[in-house]
């Protein structure tokens, strides 16, 4: 009795493994479905290799590495990241990185130009009508705002 209990702990153990490493592998005819949710005839060939795999005492990553070189690494969810994923990876880190810095730039231009447009007044060349009314906001105080975070953003993006 207790050698049958053992028995079937194991196998649950195994059939465990296998269904966690069947919802981290992409079904090549279905592509959006992981194998252990697809009904596809390639997915249940690939839940059966899997399994005997399992049973031949294989490790997860030898598995894994087995799926890859066979069917690809688009076969795993979860690719690994090297130089040819960096790439894809870091494109919206390094587009945000960009914009923000563009936005800093700008704004610090903006600041820059009015350096620009007093030396004009100075020297009597006629401002333009937006130049004229950066100028008085920049000669004019402006009320006392509160001092909240919004207030603060509003302030430093000159959204007043």
């Amino acid at each position: 009795m207790e050698k049958r209990d053992e028995d079937l702990k194991k196998a649950q153990m195994l059939d465990a493994r296998a269904r966690n490493i069947s919802h981290n592998v992409r079904c090549t005819e279905c592509g959006s479905q992981s194998i252990e949710d697809s009904q596809a005839d390639v997915a249940i060939l690939l839940r059966q290799l899997i399994r005997d795999e399992i049973g031949a005492g294989k490790t997860d990553k030898e598995i894994y590495s087995k799926l890859e070189d066979e069917f690809g690494e688009t076969v795993l969810y979860a690719p690994k990241f090297d130089m040819q994923t960096a790439a894809l990876w870091l494109t919206p880190v390094l587009i945000a990185g960009g914009t923000a810095a563009g936005l800093v730039y700008s704004k610090h231009r903006q600041r820059t130009n009015v350096h620009i447009m007093a030396l004009d007044l100075i020297r009597g060349v006629p401002l333009t009508p937006k130049e004229r009314v950066t100028i008085l906001d920049l000669l004019i105080p402006p009320p006392p705002s509160p001092q909240g975070v919004a207030s603060r953003l509003r302030r430093w993006l000159n959204l007043r």
